[in-house]
């Protein structure tokens, strides 16, 4: 039977913009797979997913009515349980034999990889798709990553069923044939319905190829996501040249295209404006409430500065669309007029008079108030701007004052604003640049690829800030477990690494750990170590995301350096060792000599005796050692970790003497005691780098 194109739709109520896209694409994945795994479509077999803001439908190419016969080979028992002691069939294997429609002679045997057994093949009739659609569809409803799900009842009265949102019609259409399905209580049929209040009652699809132009010429909608968002910003970007100004920054509108693409079925965009009188405010609140609250694009001038103007996409394309402007323009008003009513009162209070209001706000039940948490910041910030020579009363100020516009009624309607706000009332205030500077930037990094604190000032608060959040959860046991992170700390302690690595600041991770945790009252002892554990799996993590081998990142990494600045370095180093034609033979050498030392537990010398070194072979590598010891010293001390490594490769002719011709475990225990300690030098040397066992292929 020749195949056809197969077209699902589902036309439901409102779905979740946020989610819409997801849906559709995991939908469409689920329907092929199934006809895949059926037989009902090839491999190759192209689809198209579609979504809008009240449908979810996949069209797949080459679908057949009825799947290809599959040739099944059936394990049956054992030989030794399916022959008896005369090599006879045993009942066991008849009945076997018999339950699959055939005769012990029609058998084979063969292994299944750990025993002989007997096997029966023959040939299972291709399902239909008749028979499967309800199975098929049923089972990619319930793999939707569905945020939260809905029951309703059907239109009997009494049955209820369960979706992410209604569903009132089911469409399936096996080229022009309507194909038998029932889901959700809906029996499929050909029609749907175009665009809510642009189109017809209902839409006839006559054939399923018919599907993209029958809703477009006929029902004003655009069925296709990528199709729906390349035209919102094709037109965003003509409405804003018309204009002479700009959308922003291109990462600042994926979220909110994405979502406004999944809350309109045929766009159109317009344009809207507002007083400027509103531009004394901040504009970083009035662009918050206008994609936010508003789903509006804020418009910009050549320099970034925002505009009195704003991007409308609507659902409505329409001759005159004065009302829907008009509409708008009133709506987005009362908003930013409530903007400007906290910017105003805000300032009405110094920020630093705030702060004593903190001791009213829970950080946590077990860590206290935002006031303590305050004080703990304090300290930490001290500690670090020391070790940067940061200007301590400027590293000080900012942390007492970082999360005082938590209480302002800016940050309270927009708490995304938390720190911005800080920032401008800080200078409102007349404190220092600097330290308005640093309340905004303690929050970075935010999020992944996030800019770093760009001053001093506020690359000390922003450590503090995130090592006093790190020190005070892993104090209490909090750690995040699995997938779980509810505060964040895979973030604080990337942010960590990301400042300490990225920033090339000369402050030891273990330092930084002491002092986070001596600003607490907290048995600590146990969380400090999980929490350097934590940091340095994050390392590792981050490390091979950006390119490293894993074996390069343990070797360096399993040696905890203590100065995270230099990790990169070291890594280079690696790499550069890992092409010398020593390499492997040093990294082999290296992992024997620490089996052996660990096997032989403290049994090393405290101290080499060269009276003791009697075969040529040891005292040669004695020598080299002593040789080339400094060198490697020199140079890590100068941070040339690879000349290091370069140096410490000349021992590689040495080493293989020495283990051709020393048997290491001598019968003298004083013999073996002195070669044990030769071998923890060498091992020392070898690993002041990287932990070059690693390497090994």
């Amino acid at each position: 039977m020749s195949s056809h194109q197969l077209l699902i739709e589902l036309f439901t109520e409102e779905l979740p913009p946020k989610a819409l896209r997801r849906l559709g694409d995991a939908f469409a994945t689920a329907i092929v797979e199934g006809l895949r795994s059926r037989g009902l479509a090839p491999a190759q077999a192209g689809h198209r997913a579609f979504c809008t803001p009240r449908r979810l439908a996949v069209r797949v190419d080459d679908v057949a009515q009825v799947g290809e016969s599959r040739r099944v080979d059936l394990k049956g028992p054992s030989v030794k349980v399916g022959l008896d002691a005369d090599g006879q069939p045993t009942e066991a294997l008849r009945k076997w034999a018999l339950k699959q429609g055939a005769t012990t002679e029609q058998l084979t045997r063969a292994s299944d990889g750990r025993q002989e057994c007997f096997w029966f093949s023959t040939t299972v009739p291709g399902e239909t798709l008749d028979g499967c659609i309800d199975a098929l569809i049923a089972h990619a409803l319930g793999r939707l990553p569905i945020p939260k799900v809905m029951e309703y009842q059907l239109a009997d009265g009494v049955t209820c069923v369960s979706f992410v949102r209604p569903a009132h019609r089911l469409l399936v259409l096996h080229g022009e044939r309507i194909v038998p399905a029932q889901v959700l209580g809906l029996a499929a049929g050909r029609t749907t319905y175009g665009h809510r209040f642009q189109s017809g009652a209902e839409l006839e699809i006559a054939d399923a190829a018919a599907y993209v132009h029958v809703l477009e010429r006929q029902g004003r909608v655009l069925p296709d996501f990528d199709t729906r968002r390349a035209r919102i910003l094709s037109q965003l970007q003509a409405r804003a040249s018309e204009l002479g100004a700009s959308l922003g920054a291109a990462a600042d509108l994926e979220a909110l295209l994405e979502e406004v693409t999944a809350l309109v079925e045929w766009p159109a965009v317009y344009v809207g404006a507002f007083e400027e009188v509103f531009l004394q405010v901040p504009q970083e609140c009035l662009i918050l409430t206008m994609r936010t609250n508003q789903k509006y694009f804020p418009l910009f001038d050549a320099a970034g500065r925002l505009l009195p103007r704003f991007l409308i996409v609507s659902n409505m394309e329409i001759d005159d669309p004065s009302l829907i402007v008009d509409g708008n323009e009133r709506v987005v008003r009362p908003r930013l007029a409530d903007a400007r009513f906290f910017f105003d009162q805000d300032r009405r209070t110094r920020l630093a008079d705030r702060v004593p209001a903190l001791a009213a706000v829970v950080y946590h039940a077990r860590l206290g108030t935002q006031a303590q948490r305050t004080e703990r910041v304090r300290r930490i910030a001290a500690g670090v701007a020391a070790a940067l020579g940061a200007d301590a009363a400027h590293v000080d100020r900012a942390a007492q004052l970082a999360k005082a516009d938590l209480l302002t009624g800016m940050v309270g309607e927009f708490p995304e604003l938390q720190g911005v706000m800080g920032a401008y009332y800080a200078r409102h205030d007349g404190e220092p640049e600097a330290v308005a500077a640093a309340i905004v930037e303690h929050y970075q990094p935010r999020f992944a690829g996030d800019a770093l604190p760009r001053t001093q000032t506020g690359t000390a608060v922003a450590l503090a800030d995130k090592l006093e959040t790190l020190a005070g959860l892993f104090g209490i046991g909090q750690q995040p477990t699995g997938d779980k992170d509810p505060f964040a700390l895979r973030r604080h302690a990337l942010g960590v690494i990301r400042m300490l690595v990225e920033g090339r600041l000369p402050l030891p991770l273990p330092a930084l750990l002491d002092t986070a945790f001596a600003a607490f009252e907290l048995e600590a002892a146990q969380g400090r170590t999980a929490l350097e554990d934590f940091i340095y799996e994050r390392l590792a993590g981050w490390l091979r995301d950006r390119g490293h081998s894993a074996q390069e990142v343990a070797a360096v990494i399993d040696l905890r350096p203590a100065d995270l600045a230099r990790v990169p370095d070291r890594l280079a180093a690696v790499r550069a060792f890992s092409a010398m034609p020593q390499a492997q033979a040093l990294a082999a050498a290296n992992k024997r000599i620490g089996n052996i030392l660990r096997k032989s537990g403290d049994a090393a010398a405290a101290a080499l005796d060269d009276a003791l070194l009697t075969d040529p072979a040891e005292r040669e590598l004695a020598e080299q050692l002593a040789g080339l010891a400094p060198q490697v010293g020199h140079s890590i001390d100068a941070h040339d970790y690879a000349g290091a490594l370069s140096t410490m490769a000349q021992a590689r002719d040495a080493v293989d003497r020495f283990f051709d011709q020393v048997m290491v475990m001598a019968d003298d225990p004083r013999v073996r005691a002195n070669r044990l300690c030769l071998l923890a030098r060498l091992h020392g040397l070898m690993n002041r780098v990287a932990d070059i066992s690693r390497l090994t292929a």
